[in-house]
């Protein structure tokens, strides 16, 4: 059976492909809201301890196919009254 992302979640693999420090550490992909995403992550540590990092990217962004428009994205800050 074909593995079937499932709504809202995601997975993520080690990049075996990582040639350089800025590289993530682990890729994969995830599906929100129907749109599917690539995601990035980066292990970073502090002063805290460690975590984290990630990063979402349209799949079709990655095609040259252009973000929709968001709704927020025509509003201003002006007030008119």
């Amino acid at each position: 059976m074909a593995y079937e992302m499932r709504p809202e979640t995601g997975s993520l693999f080690r990049n075996d492909k990582k040639t350089e420090d800025k590289h993530p550490h682990m890729t994969g992909s995830a599906l929100i809201d129907g749109v599917e995403y690539w995601v990035s992550a980066w292990t970073k540590e502090g002063a805290k301890g460690r975590w984290q990092s990630l990063a979402f990217k349209r799949k079709e962004a990655a095609r040259g196919t252009p973000e929709p428009k968001r709704p927020m994205d025509d509003m201003t800050d002006d007030i008119p009254f």
